[in-house]
């Protein structure tokens, strides 16, 4: 085996585990054509097209488009790893890695972003923060008493 090639190897298969705990995926071929929504859980692979919304269920979903893949419609994921060609707005709410041949026509929202040389996006870009306080913390008892002037 050649050098660094175990090593490669240890951090492609410490990445799918890490990102992908459910251990199912869902393959979609190439040339096989969906029209309308797409609900999934666990990870999903795209070599084919979608002509809708791609939902991912849970906090592990992980939806990977491939080169050959296509989505016409809007993404939601909590991950994402893209390498091919989407005409819609992509939202992901955890991690998102833009791979180079990514390439977006529309809005983009994420949390984290990791965006390889040659990746385009066309359109909005924005990063969600951390969820805001809603509601501003009970003041301390001592604080309330009055203080003599």
């Amino acid at each position: 085996m050649p050098k660094g090639t175990a090593m490669l190897n240890r951090r492609r298969n410490d990445r799918n585990d890490r990102n992908n705990t459910s251990h199912e995926t869902s393959l979609i071929a190439r040339g096989t054509l969906i029209r309308g929504d797409l609900r999934f859980s666990g990870a999903l692979h795209l070599d084919g097209r979608i002509e809708g919304t791609v939902l991912g269920e849970g906090d592990d979903a992980m939806f990977t488009l491939s080169e050959h893949g296509q989505v016409h419609g809007e993404i939601r994921v909590p991950h994402a790893v893209i390498n091919g060609h989407v005409t819609g707005d992509v939202y992901v709410s955890t991690r998102l890695e833009l791979a180079p041949q990514a390439r977006i026509d529309g809005d983009l929202r994420y949390h984290t972003l990791e965006m390889a040389a040659g990746a385009q996006v066309n359109g909005c870009v924005s990063r969600q923060a951390e969820e805001a306080q809603r509601e501003l913390p009970a003041p301390d008892a001592e604080l309330d008493e009055a203080v003599p002037a």
